[in-house]
């Protein structure tokens, strides 16, 4: 079964095609949802982050605000977060490849947002990135509830910058042209993979 990462900076419309691919029935693990799942109540990451970030914990969940106000622009505090949060994510992550391949799929989509930031391109078979025009995606983004250019601009200066994905990935999906236009993309993305397995 290969593995296949789909990566895109914020508002490109990586969730959008992640939903292509679940459509065109090629299973999809979506790290960022894993990630809400394990701080919400009763996920495997409450305790232990509430534990290393006191004030994070509320109503029985991690606020995501609370939690980055406490780690944003801190090296050292984000290094503790992901060693608390990656090994957990990573047992859901081998759950979801040991039920992919029971069920006979020949790839899977791990849909994350920093493959390239944390090297994990190595790890898989191909990338997929997927782009939009930078004024595109800043309508986009800012369309958004809660969402500033400030803000905006602080997430893009963590992300590596979308020429550089582009130019490292296997293939780009531009979503830019409009829904159809994307599947089309997907589509033929499937295909040459396949054509290349077989």
């Amino acid at each position: 079964m290969k593995i296949i990462g789909l990566t895109g900076s914020i508002g490109m419309g990586k969730s959008t095609t992640a939903a292509m691919f679940r459509e065109a029935g090629i299973p999809v693990y979506d790290a960022d949802a894993a990630v809400h799942a394990a701080y919400d109540v009763g996920g495997v990451a409450v305790g232990p982050v509430g534990e290393a970030f006191p004030g994070v914990v509320r109503d029985g969940r991690v606020d995501r605000e609370a939690l980055r106000q406490q780690v944003l622009g801190k090296p050292e505090a984000m290094a503790k977060l992901n060693g608390i949060v990656h090994p957990l994510i990573g047992r859901s992550r081998a759950e979801a490849f040991a039920a992919a391949q029971a069920s006979g799929a020949d790839m899977i989509i791990l849909d994350v947002p920093l493959i390239y930031e944390t090297g994990g391109e190595k790890n898989m078979d191909a990338v997929i990135v997927v782009s939009a025009p930078a004024d595109m995606q800043r309508e986009r983004v800012l369309a958004r509830e809660g969402m500033s250019p400030e803000r905006l601009d602080a997430i893009l200066a963590q992300q590596l910058p979308d020429a550089e994905k582009r130019a490292r990935a296997d293939y780009v999906i531009d979503t830019g042209n409009g829904l159809e236009a994307a599947r089309q993309q997907v589509l033929a993305v499937i295909a040459d993979l396949r054509a290349k397995a077989g």
